[in-house]
C-alpha cells in the first residue's frame, strides 16, 4: 500500500481490481475542508482514461510493473509475435492490445512490454520509428518553394503529412506519440 500523498505520475496503482497508470496528479488543499488528491488515470487493460479523486493520506494498492525489452518479429493473422531479448522466449499479443500502435510496428524493432504478474498489459514504443515511404505523389516544379505538404503512405500502411520533397523509397522518422513526421533519414 502507498499513501496518495506519495504517488506520482508514471506510477501504477490498483483501484477496484483494475490496474491504472497515473497520468496527472494534483494535491489540492482548499481554504476550508480537508485536502484531496485529483488524478487522471489510464486503464492499462483497455487504454481508457478516467479522473478520480482521493482523500489525502488515503492508501491505495501499488502495482509493480516489470518492463522487459522485446523485439517485434512478425504478425500472423490478428496476432503479433514478440521475442524477449534476454531469454529468446516468444509471446503473442492480440491485435486489440495494439490497435493504437500497430501501424508503427516494424519487424526487428525493439519495444518495451510492461508486464504485471507475467502477463503483458501494455506495449511502449521508442520515441521515434523509421518507416519507408511506399506511396507518394511526385512534387511538381514550383511546389517546393512554399511550405506546402502532401500525404504519403508508409510501409506499414500509416498515412503521414510530410513536406513536398519527400519521395517514394525515402526513409522518414515518425514521432510515435502523435504519428507525425519528424525528418527525412535518407
Amino acid at each position: 500500500m502507498v499513501s496518495t500523498n506519495d504517488i506520482r505520475p508514471g506510477q501504477s496503482i490498483i483501484v477496484d481490481d483494475v490496474i491504472y497508470q497515473i497520468m496527472e496528479y494534483a494535491h489540492v488543499k482548499p481554504g476550508k475542508g480537508k485536502a484531496f488528491v485529483k488524478t487522471k488515470l489510464k486503464n492499462m487493460k483497455d487504454g481508457g482514461i478516467i479522473e478520480k479523486t482521493f482523500r489525502a493520506d488515503e492508501n491505495v494498492e501499488q502495482a509493480f510493473i516489470d518492463k522487459k525489452q522485446f523485439q517485434y518479429l512478425y504478425s500472423e493473422g490478428e496476432s503479433y509475435i514478440f521475442m524477449n531479448n534476454e531469454t529468446y522466449e516468444q509471446i503473442s499479443l492480440d491485435q486489440d492490445k495494439l490497435k493504437e500502435i500497430e501501424l508503427l510496428l516494424v519487424p526487428n524493432n525493439d519495444v518495451t512490454i510492461q508486464m504485471y504478474e507475467n502477463s503483458p498489459i501494455d506495449v511502449v514504443l521508442p520515441p521515434s520509428v523509421e518507416l519507408m515511404v511506399t506511396k507518394a505523389e511526385p512534387a511538381v516544379k514550383g511546389d517546393t518553394v512554399t511550405s506546402s505538404t502532401k500525404t504519403v503512405t508508409c510501409e506499414t500502411g500509416l498515412e503521414v503529412v510530410v513536406p513536398m520533397f519527400i519521395a517514394e523509397n525515402d526513409i522518414i522518422k515518425i514521432d510515435t506519440k502523435d504519428k507525425s513526421y519528424m525528418t527525412r533519414v535518407t
